[in-house]
């Protein structure tokens, strides 16, 4: 879509210009849930003027009933035309603030938490850029993980359904002007993954919703299911959202120093050192649901233990190797997030646990180059290598102590989310499991 000095007044024109017929407004709950509400052509000036009222007392993590009227304004330089015709008509799309009835920002809503995270960056005269890695599954349908294939890592094979439409959903995303660095086949069978460029971090967060619906989308149109489960499939490698991440003051990459270890800036030194001290206590946030701690264990490629390094893959952040010429790619590689986080609080706490780094002028640890998992754990202690908690319960207790989180989240959200994550783990603790009745019914 053209750009002008006015969004509004752009989307506008090219709604009519192209006669587009239905705008979708997009918003997510406080657990990542996509929310839709979708106006008429008619309605698009008075939905950017004012917004489009809703009942926040039915979405997850909202207000309570009594104070249910919230407001979703559009943000129009976030709109983009569906690459498909909706019933035989254009449609587009836009992302939204939820406001209160007075005008204010909504203190709930996980868009505005990541907002003021970035804004407290600036306020330090940095900008936060972020590049995830989304991988995810196809499976013959919704009920059971019945495999498309059984190849593995970049791997080519006949007939191969899942790199048609993989490539399909990369014509997608670049149709919705998503930069796409590249996509493959990943290690388990049935395993895919896309990159995205990186971007801010709030258009990005737009972007990895846009992806994980795109990825849906394109899959159901080909009679197949695709789904960002961490672990969907028992001994084999779950699926991960590492996310490239990195600080500029302007056109400047403050994370790259020419004389500094391993090309890193004490700026970017003290972030890493932030990343790790609070990884702890940003994991529920980042891998937030029980299932995401099956995917998070020695042996699948997945990060267990707190520590950094270069080349060494099964490090909690990676530090790719520097480029001479490549000055502007100089990143911390976050290693553990899961694509089924809520993206908006997800980089809303990483900037945060950076950030405290770089406010307590933290110095990361040296790094650890060795595999990690095949070390005793009397080598892990001595390296002062610890772990990232082993259930969504542990993690809860971790993120309830930390005020770097409370911080970054707000109260509101801190409060909620952390609620929402205990019921989760009382539902969960109560279920009576497959594994459990083929172990113990026979025999006790």
């Amino acid at each position: 879509m053209p750009k002008g000095v006015n969004p509004k007044e752009d989307v506008i024109r090219f709604v009519h210009d192209n006669d587009v017929e239905m705008v979708n407004l997009w918003f997510t709950d406080i657990l990542g849930r996509l929310k839709s509400i979708g106006i008429t052509r008619d309605t698009l000036e008075t939905a950017l003027q004012e917004g489009i009222g809703f009942d926040g007392s039915s979405v997850e993590g909202f207000v309570r009933i009594y104070e249910s009227d919230l407001i979703a304004l559009p943000d129009a330089s976030t709109f983009q035309l569906f690459p498909w015709k909706l019933a035989g008509k254009a449609a587009g799309v836009m992302f939204c603030y939820t406001m209160n009835p007075d005008g204010t920002h909504y203190e709930g809503d996980p868009r505005y938490v990541l907002k003021r995270a970035v804004e407290r960056a600036a306020e330090k005269g940095f900008s936060f850029n972020v590049g995830p890695e989304l991988e995810y599954f196809y499976f013959r349908d919704s009920g059971q993980p019945t495999l498309l294939d059984v190849a593995g890592y970049f791997d080519v094979v006949p007939d191969d359904v899942g790199n048609e439409l993989r490539q399909k959903t990369i014509f997608a995303l670049q149709g919705m002007g998503i930069a796409v660095e590249c996509g493959h086949h990943e290690v388990a069978p049935s395993q895919q993954e896309i990159d995205l460029r990186y971007a801010h971090a709030l258009k990005m967060a737009d972007q990895t919703m846009l992806y994980r619906y795109l990825v849906k989308e394109v899959a159901k149109q080909n009679g197949v299911y695709a789904t960002f489960m961490p672990k969907p499939i028992a001994h084999e490698n779950g699926s991960g959202m590492h996310t490239h991440q990195s600080l500029f003051c302007g056109d400047k990459n403050a994370f790259f120093d020419a004389n500094g270890p391993y090309h890193l800036s004490q700026v970017a030194r003290s972030y890493l050192g932030g990343l790790l001290t609070h990884a702890r206590e940003i994991a529920s946030v980042t891998n937030q649901w029980v299932n995401s701690y099956k995917r998070i264990v020695p042996g699948y490629e997945a990060p267990v233990y707190i520590s950094w390094g270069q080349r060494n893959r099964s490090a909690l952040v990676r530090v790719p190797m520097y480029k001479p010429g490549k000055e502007e790619s100089t990143r911390l590689e976050l290693r553990s997030p899961d694509p089924a986080c809520n993206p908006y609080l997800a980089f809303a706490v990483m900037l945060a646990a950076g950030l405290r780094g770089i406010e307590g002028n933290y110095e990361a640890p040296a790094p650890i180059e060795e595999d990690i998992y095949h070390m005793s754990p009397e080598a892990r202690a001595q390296n002062g290598i610890h772990s990232l908690p082993d259930s969504l319960y542990s993690a809860i207790q971790e993120t309830e102590k930390s005020e770097v989180v409370r911080d970054a989240l707000g109260e509101g959200v801190f409060q909620k989310f952390l609620n929402n994550k205990r019921v989760e783990w009382e539902d969960y603790c109560i279920q009576v499991t497959d594994y459990e009745l083929q172990k113990y019914l026979p025999v006790l």
